[in-house]
């Protein structure tokens, strides 16, 4: 698929550290219009705000892999994991190390970029919903 997927994410916790959850979707855009590929939350457990926006970025590029995509642009809320992909930032803090080698892990052969987006984008709104909904469902 030679098509740039955009992959929308949103990761929450309630509390830092405390019950988190991440979501992405994925969509297409043609002559027709956006098309929605696919949409996932996960509850995460136990986690900072920061880990959970990593760990969406992981969800959505690991179903993107397993789809054989070849060029994603990832959207995203947190300026912090945006900045540290571009290498705008180091990555100082141990906890979010290891999701930072796994996100750049998976984007190895990939063509990719990454742009931050304000809450007032419409797809990051309706991940930060999903994240919501889940940590809702959870009583968390």
């Amino acid at each position: 698929m030679s098509d740039i997927i955009h992959i929308y994410t949103d990761g929450g916790s309630r509390g830092n550290p405390g019950q988190g959850a991440s979501a992405f979707i994925a969509v297409i855009v043609g002559r027709e219009g956006e098309r929605v590929l696919r949409k996932r939350v996960e509850r995460i457990g136990l986690c900072t705000n920061n880990e959970a926006e990593y760990k969406a970025l992981i969800i959505g590029l690991m179903w993107a892999r397993s789809r054989d995509i070849e060029r994603v642009k990832l959207h995203s809320d947190s300026q912090l994991v945006v900045r540290q992909l571009k290498g705008h930032y180091k990555v100082k803090a141990a906890n979010l190390l290891p999701l930072h080698l796994k996100v750049r892990g998976l984007l190895k052969g990939m063509e990719w970029s990454v742009q931050h987006h304000s809450r007032g984008n419409r797809w990051i709104t309706r991940c930060d919903r999903m994240v919501n909904e889940a940590l809702d469902a959870a009583g968390a």
